[in-house]
């Protein structure tokens, strides 16, 4: 059975093989070749990353946990108090807490474009997942098209097979209904 991305493109895809994409083509390839095409997309993803890349993750991952809101509420609180109960007279930050305004707007200046890098890579990420996804089920679709065709060999040669085989019955029982005939017209 020799096959070419040619006839797999025409038989399986119903495409002219110069009409399918680099990735199709890929796909079409391994399967000829009988290689697997999925990859652990997280290596090849960390293995570009840069500083500023894994840094802005980690930060985003951070920021978005409960353990951090819960160590801001704890800070924030600890502040207030501080400057409200603790110093009232010789306050760092009175009330109505300026300072405390001033860094919590540069956290969030700070934190809002890191968490903004972080999703578009996240996104681009999904972008390769989602091609990657698809070229393991085009593949596995042709692979399940190719049982399939295998299937329909083996059972069509099987009921040529058992077709051959009524026939050889048939003509054995004719052969037993002639000599019964034959003994019975002797007798």
């Amino acid at each position: 059975m020799n096959k070419t991305i040619d006839d797999l493109a025409n038989r399986w895809l119903k495409r002219r093989p110069d009409g399918l994409s680099q990735l199709e083509s890929r796909v079409l390839q391994s399967t000829l070749e009988r290689t697997t095409i999925s990859r652990d997309t997280n290596k090849a993803v960390a293995f570009h990353q840069t500083f500023g890349d894994r840094l802005a993750d980690t930060i985003a991952r951070i920021g978005g946990s409960w353990s951090f809101i819960l160590t801001f509420i704890a800070f924030l609180v600890l502040w207030t108090a501080g400057n409200v109960w603790l110093l009232s007279r010789d306050a760092f930050d009175p009330y109505p807490f300026i300072f405390l305004n001033l860094v919590l707007s540069m956290v969030a200046a700070l934190q809002a474009p890191v968490i903004m890098m972080a999703q578009n890579r996240q996104t681009e990420r999904d972008r390769i997942d989602a091609a990657h996804d698809y070229e393991v089920n085009l593949k596995a679709e042709i692979e399940i098209m190719a049982l399939h065709e295998k299937l329909d060999e083996l059972r069509h040669g099987q009921i040529l097979g058992m077709r051959d085989e009524i026939v050889q019955l048939t003509e054995m029982i004719k052969r037993i209904d002639e000599r019964l005939s034959s003994q019975q017209s002797a007798s």
